[in-house]
């Protein structure tokens, strides 16, 4: 039988992808507070302290902003399914991007003030679309495992780093376990960048997501092929994403 830990109810508070979704709402409700806290000149719901707009913009708005491109956008844009609806997201990032650069350079409060709601209006439509769309979409692609994308992206806010291991050896890993994070590894390479696989079957299961997920954006090659250890090395193509 499954330790209790690992039973849960699928669509309810029990179900890890549930509550990952909330975590990363949660995350995302935290950031328009601290950013409203800015601009009322009250302190962060956080933090305690008070920050100006350009000072919140630049730390935890682009730090947030460049922890969901390393982790949820890494992983929705190598899906066919997903591609356009990152690429859009990344624009409207580097849009916000834009206007921090701008609110920085403001030289008086009036024109700092009216820059810094234009950021808080278009991060809140930002979010949702995030919410709404982003995030069902990642829990519908195969292997994505939103619930370690979501630790991922805490780890990252609480100015951690993540793994990024030129070998994983699946073996001693559990059966539930391995997809995600083999997923995960994939997500965070760079194009033209690879890991290699160890495991003691041919993983051609493996194979056929990354094919339906990734489809001419990953790369597959035999290092070794049994009889009682199996090598891939697995890359992120170089093409457009």
């Amino acid at each position: 039988m499954a330790p209790s830990s690992d039973i849960h109810i699928e669509a309810t508070e029990t179900d890890p992808a549930v509550r990952a979704r909330s975590a990363i709402r949660a995350a995302h409700r935290r950031l328009l507070a601290g950013l409203a806290a800015s601009i009322a000149s009250a302190p962060d719901p956080d933090e305690g302290v008070r920050t100006t707009p350009a000072e919140y913009c630049a730390g935890p708005l682009r730090g947030h902003l460049a922890a969901t491109d390393a982790t949820l956008y890494a992983a929705a844009s190598g899906a066919a399914e997903t591609r356009l609806l990152v690429r859009a997201l990344r624009a409207t990032s580097a849009a916000l991007g834009e206007r921090a650069d701008a609110l920085a350079a403001a030289e008086d409060p009036e024109t700092a003030i009216a820059l810094a709601r234009g950021i808080e209006a278009v991060l809140a439509v930002h979010l949702t679309v995030e919410e709404t769309v982003l995030l069902p979409a990642l829990a519908a692609l195969p292997g994505a495992g939103l619930p370690g994308l979501a630790d991922d992206l805490r780890t990252l806010l609480d100015g951690g780093t993540l793994e990024a291991p030129e070998t994983i050896d699946v073996r001693e890993i559990p059966h539930g376990q391995r997809h995600p994070r083999i997923f995960g590894r994939y997500a965070r390479l760079a194009p033209g960048e690879a890991f290699t696989l160890v495991n003691n079957h041919d993983p051609k299961p493996l194979r056929r997501e990354f094919e339906a997920a990734h489809p001419g954006a990953h790369t597959w090659d035999y290092v070794e092929s049994g009889p009682e250890v199996w090598r891939v090395r697995i890359g992120k193509a170089v093409v457009d994403a």
